[in-house]
């Protein structure tokens, strides 16, 4: 079994799934006006270290990663953004800055198979198009 990140860790998914969580946890702190570490104190279990590791790397590198959303999102300011959208687009632009190990693609897979999952179709390719056009500048 590989150890690499992404679609081939653990059972295919255990990334995967830290990445689904810390898009959830991202979402409903944004949704209820909580700082991270509030809501992570609001939780009944703490999620798995990877999805830590997102979160507080997004919530460090907020400035820095809106910036690049906010450059790099054409027809889209980042307040208008749906939610979901924006906190995909955000765990993303985190892994293409500070998570080497994992590939370009498989940043860019996982964020447009989430937005397709819990956003829409469109949603899929918007992602895609502005982690693609960041992944240029930062890789």
């Amino acid at each position: 079994m590989s150890t690499s990140p992404g679609r081939n860790d653990g059972e295919g998914g255990e990334r995967r799934h830290s990445r689904e969580r810390a898009l959830a946890i991202l979402y409903e702190a944004e949704c209820k006006g909580l700082t991270f570490d509030e809501l992570l104190a609001e939780l009944p279990a703490e999620p798995a270290p990877y999805a830590l590791r997102l979160v507080a790397g997004v919530e460090r590198e907020l400035g820095r990663i809106d910036d690049l959303l906010d450059s790099h999102a054409e027809r889209w300011h980042l307040e208008r953004m749906p939610a979901i959208d924006r906190c995909l687009l955000r765990i993303g632009c985190y892994e293409l800055l500070s998570e080497p190990e994992v590939p370009t693609a498989v940043v860019l897979d996982e964020a447009v198979e989430l937005a397709k999952e819990y956003s829409t179709e469109e949603s899929g390719r918007y992602v895609n198009g502005v982690l693609a056009t960041i992944a240029k500048v930062v890789r």
